[in-house]
């Protein structure tokens, strides 16, 4: 088909200028829908006029409707945008650059989504539908344990899972930390359940706060309740987590103002595991915590890093030097271009 597309390219030169445009319209569509024409052509950095000659045609092949509300993808349009998504992944090298980053930090593999996670809250869903997939594929069968972490992506994405349970392939999901203190949504005991009873698996919770003094620590350590899942975390054969900003993540955790101030003063960018780390990937400060730790990752044959939008580069480039082999990362275009900006390979 691609070798197709090229003869046809060579006799009109512009057709496939015409398709990738006439995508990414009916791309930004789907992803804002219902929406209005000038918020479009900010969204597009496109003229108006340009673009009311555009949609007027995608009007016209009845892929698009408008209404008072704004612009939607009628469901003959739906179907298209679906059904085209991979091949213009092809034709316009998104593989390409999934490869390229996947070299630059030397894991096994990148999965990009189309779009930009901090301002289409659509492409988290894709993120979602990018795990499902590869969860799929890479669990093998029998007994499956996995390891989540919290946070609102991994949230949103736990959503978007469907059934990975098989006659041959049984899945427990366990929260890889404690998370009380936080919004209980977006909690890994919270996150954890969802993708069990989206997947049809089994889940086990640990009730335990994520920020603890030493000497509570050490007690917990102690519970036989505790003990056990503990094990579990440790047996796990795949880990879901996702990065974080270091200054978000240190608000969203209500640490104190000097702890912040420490941060900054430390350059920290990037949370994840409850480490904190600098530019450079070096660890400048650590949460005491019960559950999975940083080096506990690289026992893990399945890891899964998720985490996109533009305002996450710095943060996803700086973990991502700790990141063992094996991870593969879920992403989205618009982080993937800013990581990839200087990247010399």
């Amino acid at each position: 088909m691609l070798d197709e597309l090229k003869l046809i390219e060579a006799i009109t030169p512009d057709i496939l200028a015409v398709l990738q445009e006439r995508y990414r319209i009916l791309r930004t569509i789907y992803w804002m829908q219902p929406v209005g024409r000038r918020t479009l052509s900010e969204s597009l950095a496109m003229t108006e006029r340009v673009l009311r000659s555009e949609t007027d045609i995608l009007k016209k092949l009845k892929l698009i409707d408008s209404s008072k509300s704004g612009m939607q993808l009628t469901a003959y349009g739906e179907e298209i945008y679906t059904k085209i998504g991979s091949l213009m992944d092809q034709l316009f090298g998104m593989h390409q650059t999934e490869k390229r980053l996947s070299e630059y930090f030397g894991i096994d593999r990148c999965l990009i989504a189309s779009g930009d996670g901090d301002r289409q809250p659509k492409v988290i869903a894709e993120f979602g539908q990018l795990l499902n997939e590869s969860l799929d594929l890479l669990l093998p069968d029998g007994e499956n344990t996995i390891a989540v972490m919290g946070g609102t992506t991994m949230a949103k994405v736990a959503e978007e899972l469907g059934n990975l349970e098989t006659g041959k392939r049984h899945n427990l999901f366990v929260p890889a930390r404690g998370g009380i203190g936080e919004a209980v949504n977006v909690q890994a005991n919270s996150v954890g359940s969802v993708m069990a009873m989206r997947t049809n698996g089994n889940y086990r919770s640990l009730f335990v706060p994520e920020q603890l003094s030493t000497n509570t620590y050490e007690f917990l350590l102690k519970e036989p309740a505790i003990l056990d899942v503990l094990n579990l975390i440790s047996q796990a054969n795949c880990v879901i987590h996702s990065i974080g900003r270091a200054l978000h993540m240190a608000a969203r955790r209500k640490m104190s103002e000097k702890e912040i101030l420490m941060l900054k003063q430390k350059n920290a960018v990037a949370e994840s595991f409850g480490y904190f780390f600098n530019e450079a990937g070096e660890v400048v400060y650590k949460i005491p915590r019960i559950g999975l730790q940083l080096k506990d990752l690289q026992n893990v044959p399945i890891i899964f890093a998720i985490a996109g939008g533009k305002s996450k580069a710095k943060a996803i480039n700086a973990y991502m030097k700790n990141a063992p082999k094996q991870t593969w990362l879920i992403t989205d275009e618009a982080c993937a271009n800013e990581i990839l900006k200087g990247a010399t390979l």
